[in-house]
């Protein structure tokens, strides 16, 4: 077995191993990874177990046996937590006393992709030599040894795992949301039981769309990456606010009540000033991204609150986080970890936050988001041959340190490789309008020239 998907990547990628369902991610890729979780992640134990869970894609069936009888012809024992966001599996593992967790799903994919991603016994994310370790197995030991008899393993259905994940949930914060209508886009994802049913719980009058799967329409058109019919729909119904998740519910948009989207550098800037107002902003800073608007760190220098930026990619963020003793971090996409609270992001966590600072300051969420000015921005993606040699390349290199000068503290130039596509990413933030179109277009012909 290969540990290569098609196209020459690695197996696993910044979010576990993902591809294309039958041709890049198969049956037999997830036996392999199955056996291999069993041996690297769980070795210690001489009965370990796995909580499993998984999303609404139609897939996700067939590669969760696959991934059982990895599982099982190793030893181990799974308990199967069946359609579950992504980080309740991540919570259920430490809560459950498991050895690790794995979910099946590919986020904010279309249906035919899949994804397999592991949490080690505390909830978080593999570390790159772990998965560097479960790649070695899976590549270079087709036999690992199969027990006999009373040790081959077992799995057993876990039919209140949803109940313990929202209880977990409601234990941590109760904003009262009575008589509150809130529309909910559950991208016919993960979440399209347990977030009606929080919301519900803490009052709300409750308008549920996209809450209907069929293992084929997950994230199709609708949750947190396509958020104009959520929008449509909050000022049609007089709603308060909306929420869109995607399709592992792991990250979280929201609308306000006058229609406009609330993207993750509003929502990281509204918890960060409500947990400084209450003491609870450890080291009194945040953690994001490259790819955070300049708006936000206006937002957050105003407040006096210090922001660590990193690399794209919550797994990032959480290294940078953990790193600095900071416990608020995340992305512009949604992606926000309260590390108090969870190990990864999780839009469920996420929406108790920031309906809790909607709550205590009165509202509306239109109101408390105007702290973040967004600065004009441009983005355009270039089609490369080699984008690897974007660092090496002066006449770029030079390009951008002229226009870096031009823009001063009213704007900001990033040009990055993509993580996935042959692509260099132009990002250009300018108080001008016409200045950062004018600055980002060159920029991009540049790299065109040099690099296309």
């Amino acid at each position: 077995m290969n540990p290569e998907i098609k196209g020459g990547s690695r197996l696993f990628g910044t979010d576990g191993v993902r591809g294309k369902v039958n041709s890049e991610l198969t049956p037999e890729l997830a036996l392999l990874l199955g056996r291999a979780a069993v041996r690297v992640l769980a070795r210690e134990s001489p009965r370990p177990l796995l909580v499993l869970g998984r999303d609404t894609r139609l897939s996700g069936g067939m590669l969760e046996a696959a991934l059982v009888a990895g599982i099982c012809s190793s030893g181990g024992r799974v308990e199967l937590l069946g359609v579950i966001p992504t980080p309740a599996v991540a919570y259920l593992a430490r809560s459950r006393g498991a050895d690790a967790g794995v979910v099946i799903s590919a986020s904010h994919n279309p249906a035919e992709d899949n994804g397999i991603k592991f949490f080690h016994r505390d909830g978080f994310k593999l570390p790159d030599e772990v998965e560097a370790e479960m790649e070695r197995f899976v590549s270079e030991r087709h036999d690992f040894g199969r027990p006999r008899g009373d040790a081959v393993g077992s799995y057993r259905q876990v039919p209140d795992a949803e109940e313990e994940y929202l209880r977990y949930l409601l234990s941590i914060a109760r904003p009262d949301l009575s008589s509150l209508r809130v529309v909910v886009d559950c991208a016919h994802g993960a979440a399209y039981r347990v977030a009606p049913r929080m919301l519900e719980s803490l009052g709300a009058d409750v308008v549920c769309i996209n809450a209907s799967p069929d293992g084929l329409n997950i994230n199709r058109e609708c949750g947190s990456t396509h958020c104009s019919g959520l929008q449509r729909e909050v000022v049609e119904k007089g709603a308060y606010l909306g929420l869109a998740f995607d399709g592992d519910a792991d990250r979280l948009i929201a609308v306000d009540e006058e229609g406009h989207m609330v993207d993750g550098d509003f929502i990281l800037a509204v918890c960060a000033l409500n947990m400084k107002d209450k003491g609870m902003l450890k080291k009194n800073a945040v953690v994001t991204t490259v790819m955070a608007n300049l708006g936000f760190h206006r937002a957050m220098r105003r407040a006096d609150i210090e922001v660590h930026v990193t690399q794209v990619g919550d797994r990032h963020v959480l290294e940078r986080m953990l790193g600095e003793g900071n416990n608020l971090g995340g992305e512009q996409s949604g992606h926000i970890i309260f590390l108090d609270h969870a190990t990864t992001g999780d839009g469920l966590v996420t929406t108790l936050m920031l309906m809790e600072a909607v709550v205590e300051h009165g509202g509306p969420l239109s109101s408390l988001a105007r702290v973040v000015e967004k600065v004009p921005q441009l983005l355009i993606d270039v089609p490369v041959k080699e984008k690897e040699g974007l660092g090496e390349n002066k006449r770029i290199a030079e390009a951008v340190r002229v226009w870096e000068e031009k823009l001063g503290d009213e704007g900001r130039v990033l040009l990055r490789p993509s993580g996935t596509e042959p692509v260099v990413r132009v990002m250009v933030e300018a108080l001008a309008p016409d200045v950062a179109e004018q600055a980002a277009r060159q920029l991009a012909d540049l790299v065109e020239r040099e690099l296309g």
